[in-house]
């Protein structure tokens, strides 16, 4: 006797389609799973052979073999259980053998056959596209994120052989309506007096995807900025917010009933995060904190507390937008194209050079701390700033600041313009123009020139500084609407890359 049951599993944000072959024979009792499956699937034979029985139907004394091909991909998680048990219902005659052609089947069950929520349903959903897929209900609302996919749902074991027989009729879910708008922020720009010149750089990092550090004594203000930075960048679009669904569906991240992520995402792992945490992985690979913050923030506060390890891994993602996990036999890709916003303390106890408390490091101290932080790591950094204590005029001012609502106005306007200007290119932000990019797209008028070069001989800038300088001017002027960059743009960029962790030493 012998069935064979359409599936689909996923290795990272890529989707397989697996077909489970079942055959029945004669022999001693046996139940055997084929195909590089991995211990929570070989797992599926205790819950399968309950989740029958519990469920009122007959599972075959005889010899039981599953092969779940192509043998090639590995196999992994708990979603191959239903398509499991309703090939042993087919070979057993207990259901249709054509009943089940016709569609493609995804669930864990439970010992009492109630099918249980799986992660990675979405772009499970979105390869289907088109097709019939059985579900657990749980994974319906992110699953009718596909709008081409035709949905069954159900709630146990049973209800899935009723339809199948003939005896229970269901409708499919198809382009359900998503309500789409844009959350409203608890936190906000004008909560935070004065750092009108943090603020400043935090719009211009927001707007053009430029990666931002912040050194200063603790309480200056820095986390709180760092926390609202996800209120001044403009809403998602329909697109970017599937794809960082999909993400959090893979990670298992999504709360019941949750159907789209409509905020950009704002993530701050504290600086004990592993390896894995930060980048991905583990035996069944999930994304890490630098694929969650996809599209958002990811706030990395007391940067040198970090492994040194774990921050040298930041590299490849903040020049590529993505991070390759690599596993015995295959790698995996996740995308990781964040705004990355640091802070630290400006030494080991936090207050060398504040006015009001004294330091208790020494200079040694002090290099070793900062040392933390790599030369590679920090020329990464489009904005670098030193970030002073609040003044007492500061702190009593009475005027109003300014609110996260205008700013992202401004912001937004910026990210129209780089969108129209880079149309044609896969980049679509000034923080991300390679040095080609940047002689095509960057104008800059004769007296802007010479201060660029002035700048180079006087401030002993490297190469890669010029450049940052250069899509750092272009931000602002994007800002200010301005179609070529003026030498006023230019000195305001040079501002925020002239600091250096050796220059108060």
């Amino acid at each position: 006797m012998y069935a064979k049951v359409k599936a689909v599993t996923h290795l990272g944000l890529k989707v397989y389609e697996i077909t489970v072959e079942v055959d029945i024979s004669s022999g001693l009792p046996s139940f055997t799973i084929v195909g590089l499956p991995d211990a929570s699937v070989q797992e599926a034979k205790e819950r399968v052979r309950a989740a029958i029985k519990n469920s009122g139907f007959d599972l075959p004394v005889r010899r039981i073999t599953i092969n779940l091909a192509p043998g090639e991909i590995k196999k992994e998680g708990t979603l191959f259980d239903l398509p499991i048990a309703i090939g042993i219902l087919a070979a057993s005659d207990q259901i249709p053998k054509d009943s089940v052609v016709d569609y493609y089947f995804v669930g864990e069950l439970s010992l009492e056959g109630e099918l249980r929520r799986v992660s990675g349903g979405l772009p499970l959903s979105l390869f289907l596209k088109g097709k019939n897929f059985v579900i657990p209900k749980g994974n319906l609302v992110e699953c009718s994120l596909s709008k081409e996919t035709r949905l069954y749902h159900f709630e146990n074991l049973t209800e899935v052989v009723l339809f199948l027989r003939g005896e229970e009729q269901r409708e499919p879910v198809v382009n359900r309506d998503i309500e789409f708008i844009d959350k409203e922020f608890d936190l906000d720009f004008s909560d935070v007096k004065g750092h009108r010149f943090l603020k400043r750089a935090m719009e211009i990092a927001a707007a053009g995807k430029h990666h931002i550090i912040m050194v200063g004594s603790p309480g200056s203000g820095k986390t709180m900025l760092s926390r609202r930075m996800p209120t001044i960048m403009p809403p998602l679009d329909y697109d970017d917010a599937v794809e960082i669904t999909k993400i959090y569906s893979i990670a298992g991240l999504l709360k019941d009933g949750e159907d789209i992520i409509k905020v950009r995402p704002f993530r701050a792992p504290h600086h004990t995060i592993s390896y894995a945490g930060l980048v991905g992985g583990g035996t069944i690979p999930k994304p890490g904190e630098i694929s969650l913050a996809h599209k958002g923030v990811l706030f990395l506060d007391e940067l040198p507390e970090f492994r040194r390890d774990v921050l040298e891994v930041l590299r490849q993602p903040l020049e590529d937008g993505y991070i390759t996990i690599s596993r015995v036999k295959s790698s995996l890709e996740f995308p990781s194209d964040f705004l990355l916003v640091a802070a630290m303390n400006p030494c080991p106890c936090g207050y060398y050079g504040d006015p009001e408390k004294a330091c208790t490091c020494s200079i040694g101290e002090i290099k070793r701390y900062r040392r933390k932080v790599s030369g590679p790591l920090w020329d990464r950094f489009d904005i670098k700033l030193k970030v002073p204590r609040l003044t007492d005029t500061e702190i009593f001012e009475k005027k109003e600041a300014e609110s996260s609502e205008k700013i992202r106005e401004r912001v937004k306007k910026a990210w129209e313009i780089q969108k129209e200007r880079y149309i044609k290119e896969k980049i679509k932000f000034n923080g991300r123009l390679t040095p080609k990019l940047i002689k095509k797209y960057i104008p800059l008028t004769e007296e802007a020139e010479r201060t660029l070069k002035n700048a180079l001989k006087s401030l002993k800038l490297t190469l890669r500084s010029m450049d940052k300088i250069v899509k750092l001017s272009r931000t602002i002027a994007d800002l200010e609407g301005d179609e070529k960059v003026n030498t006023s743009h230019l000195l305001e960029a040079i501002s925020y890359q002239r600091y250096s962790l050796s220059d108060d030493i």
